[in-house]
């Protein structure tokens, strides 16, 4: 009787940390709420946190591109409400994709293949103190070392709630099958990436290969497009084991009907709203600017269009319900190449 009297306490504490965690969205104030309470200090912090800098209604009426994030914030709103019916807790696993910067203000959501690494590289040079001045500096495995960069997962309940209501929430988006074919060339068309190979390559040909060649099966280093895509849509992938970062979709890396998220940054205005967010926490007048991306590799919608070629009407229809979320909470059109109908 007394273990069972235990244990429901500790159901009980658990729950309870949960519900501080969803505390946030059911009853945070709005922006204008939190901009009296924090006042000109935030986090025992002087002047304005970026958050307050965002809403600052004299900056609305001043810039085109508040009006653009304004409207991007706004149909994530909507697209949430109207598919979105039941709201769930978030979970520490919800979080870890999370990065946190205390010391300006900033809660960035990174997104793979979606400049992830500039921005990694940026958030180290803003949480490192002034180890670090040049992003570009920064070697790019460094970037995704774990523990170079805390995320939100690695705080109690409250301070969960504390950084979500005060700081800046920001994260990158792409075309979703853009994303997805860049992901793919990425992983599994450079020899470099044996981890890969091995790790989802082998399972890939065997399950989705007919009469696979012995060392296709224990390389793992071949795998078509096609074949990648019959692994997506197929229902045991994600019944095994959640989808590889990747090519997860990115609503439900971030969690965009759970986290308000403040600024939805675009891949393809990649340079104009990454000044944007930097400008709100004043690190331009630093001198620290985002790095210029390589149009070299970049893989482009004619590229993306190419891949698709041989895909049958009917795995594109299914690839594409995979991603739909994506392509409405973001404002991202049916690609042209595609054949849904």
């Amino acid at each position: 009787m007394r273990k069972s009297r235990v244990q429901r306490m500790v159901l009980a504490t658990c729950l309870g940390s949960l519900l501080l965690v969803i505390f946030y969205f059911q009853s945070g104030p709005s922006p204008d709420a939190e901009d009296r309470i924090l006042g000109s200090r935030w986090f025992g912090k002087t002047g304005r946190s970026p958050l307050q800098a965002l809403y600052d209604s004299d900056q609305l009426q001043r810039s085109p591109l508040h009006l653009v994030h304004q409207r991007r914030r706004e149909l994530l709103s909507q697209v949430c409400n109207r598919y979105t019916r039941k709201r769930r807790l978030l979970s520490p696993e919800d979080l870890r994709h999370l990065v946190v910067d205390d010391e300006h203000g900033l809660l960035y959501c990174y997104v793979p293949k979606v400049a992830c690494t500039n921005w990694k590289r940026v958030m180290m040079v803003l949480t490192g103190g002034g180890k670090y001045r040049d992003p570009l500096e920064i070697p790019a495995h460094e970037a995704h070392v774990p523990t170079n960069l805390k995320t939100l997962a690695d705080y109690s309940p409250a301070e969960i709630n504390r950084r979500l209501r005060a700081y800046l929430k920001f994260l990158f988006v792409r075309e979703p099958f853009e994303r997805l074919v860049s992901a793919y060339r990425n992983k599994f068309t450079r020899s470099y990436n044996t981890a890969f190979h091995r790790r989802y390559g082998t399972k890939i040909i065997l399950r989705h290969r007919q009469h696979p060649s012995p060392e296709a099966l224990a390389r793992g280093d071949d795998v078509r497009f096609e074949e990648f895509l019959y692994y997506l849509i197929d229902p045991r992938t994600r019944k095994e084991e959640p989808f590889n970062e990747h090519w997860e979709r990115a609503h439900s890396l971030c969690h965009p009907c759970l986290v308000h998220y403040d600024v939805v940054g675009k891949y393809e205005t990649l340079e104009e709203d990454a000044a944007y967010v930097l400008g709100l926490v004043g690190a331009d007048q630093a001198g620290l600017h985002f790095p210029s991306s390589s149009k070299i590799t970049r893989t482009t919608d004619s590229e993306t269009a190419r891949f698709f070629e041989g895909i049958s009407p009917f795995y594109q229809r299914r690839l594409f319900n995979l991603y739909k979320m994506d392509y409405l909470l973001f404002n991202y059109s049916i690609p042209s190449y595609l054949q849904l109908r």
